[in-house]
């Protein structure tokens, strides 16, 4: 057999063992209990594929691949261990970014050099190359907002019109080189610059309400960017990766968007998350306070607790903290349980991965749909820095924005605290309508500090 026959069905080979491995990770990571072991077979199907590319004839350049793989993995593992659980979110953002602009650097290599052959390949290079471009310079702008680097969300009137011409200009550029009509350098160059605005101007306005639903929907395009491109290099592996994460990203986004009962073009041109802007939809009544040591026996003596952990839990890095209060309430004969809303904290299964990082068990924890109707028999509601996903306007006022979400019944307990900061509405703008209902205790602090004067307080007890 010849070297190059034997080197081609080494390739296919491997090709077929990373797909299994994607496939049976992706499988692995739909579970909290195996989400683990996921990672590692999907990872080492990323190996796999990797390395069975230094097999190809027409290999070359290794002096620069070989240093970037090393710088990559290396600068990959040194954020990877120092980013602490509450950066998570744009860290996603960031390598998602990053999985989009490599597609459209792929793309642009293809294209600047001529190197595609027939009107379809072209045409599959153009559409990665808009969509990674999109993807990369849209996700860099939702990590400069989850990391606070850009404080406002940019709204202008016109701007959707703006976007729509910035899509058309891309089209017709991309057209042009997809038709042979002009793929010249200046073209291209457009081409690419438009695509890249488009994505900034698309992601601007967006705030942080929304940012679980937009990290998704980039994650789905560049899967769809990365399965484009591999058509374009006949790369199955790439083929492989990107239909299995963009078919995942599209799945995942459209539960993000049921869960907060709006449309992915409701999320994408409407005003709903912005940061930033004025407080709307106010309330009437007053914020009841509590102290610590009030709470504490409340929930010493109760029968039934459900904690609802929000994105103020993450930023106090309280995790840790509040399950050591939930073991002394288990100890002292408590039922206990966890409910997660599918849009707590800045991205899917935020709260989740907290959780699971402190070590609560996974039997503990349940999602909107499992736990809403156990509300009206707990004794106590404990919210931890959640805000929007509990607000009962979501049941009640059609002017609302967020009118018809879906919420955690958390209103419907017997007693319920609310740890939080401060008195400002959430990240929808939105002042919450729990705050003010007769059974609500307001006990204000981070999440951290008042999670240790409950535990000091429930200890006082006996």
């Amino acid at each position: 057999m010849p070297a190059w026959m034997s080197a081609d069905l080494a390739i296919q080979a491997s090709y077929f063992v990373t797909a299994v491995l994607f496939i049976m990770g992706l499988k692995r990571m739909s579970s909290p209990v195996t989400a683990r072991s996921g990672i590692l077979w999907a990872g080492a199907g990323m190996a796999v594929a990797t390395a069975i590319t230094f097999l190809y004839p027409s290999m070359t350049n290794y002096g620069l691949i070989v240093p970037a793989m090393l710088i990559g993995s290396v600068l990959a593992w040194w954020s990877g261990k120092r980013v602490a659980m509450t950066n998570m979110p744009q860290m996603i953002a960031l390598y998602n970014g990053m999985g989009g602009g490599a597609a459209a650097a792929i793309a642009a290599v293809e294209l600047y050099r001529g190197g595609t052959e027939g009107y379809v390949t072209t045409t599959l290079a153009v559409a990665g190359g808009i969509i990674g471009a999109v993807s990369f310079s849209g996700s860099a702008v939702a990590f400069g907002k989850l990391q606070g680097l850009i404080t406002r969300s940019l709204r202008f009137g016109g701007q959707q019109l703006l976007n729509l011409l910035l899509l058309a200009a891309a089209l017709a550029l991309g057209a042009l080189v997809a038709a042979g009509v002009n793929s010249s350098f200046a073209v291209l160059t457009g081409f690419f610059v438009v695509a890249l605005v488009l994505g900034i101007s698309m992601t601007l306005p967006i705030g942080g309400a929304d940012m679980p639903v937009v990290i998704s929907l980039y994650n789905a395009l560049t899967g769809l960017a990365v399965g484009l491109e591999g058509f374009v290099l006949e790369n199955a592996a790439m083929i492989i990766a990107g239909t299995v994460v963009g078919s995942a990203g599209t799945l995942l986004t459209q539960l993000m968007a049921r869960a907060m009962n709006r449309s992915l073009g409701n999320v994408l041109f409407s005003g709903f998350g912005d940061t930033g802007g004025p407080a709307t939809g106010a309330v009437t009544g007053s914020l009841k306070p509590i102290e610590a040591s009030d709470v504490g026996v409340m929930l010493a003596f109760a029968q039934k607790v459900i904690v609802v952990p929000g994105y103020g839990m993450a930023v106090a890095q309280a995790q840790h903290k509040i399950w050591e209060l939930c073991q002394l309430l288990i100890e002292r004969g408590v039922q206990l349980r966890f409910a997660i809303h599918p849009v707590a904290g800045r991205m899917p299964g935020h709260m989740n991965v907290l959780l699971a990082e402190a070590g609560v068990p996974y039997d503990l924890i349940s999602d909107l749909d499992e736990i809403n109707a156990e509300f009206e028999t707990a004794d106590v509601a404990l919210i931890i820095g959640a805000n929007d996903v509990v607000n009962p306007v979501a049941r009640t006022d059609k002017s609302s924005p967020i009118y018809g979400m879906p919420i955690l019944n958390a209103d419907k307990a017997k007693n319920v605290i609310v740890i939080k900061r401060g008195q400002g509405a959430g990240f929808s703008g939105i002042e919450n309508a729990l705050f003010y209902l007769d059974n609500t205790r307001m006990l204000y602090g981070d999440a951290q500090k008042a999670g240790a004067q409950l535990i000091q307080a429930i200890k006082a007890v006996g």
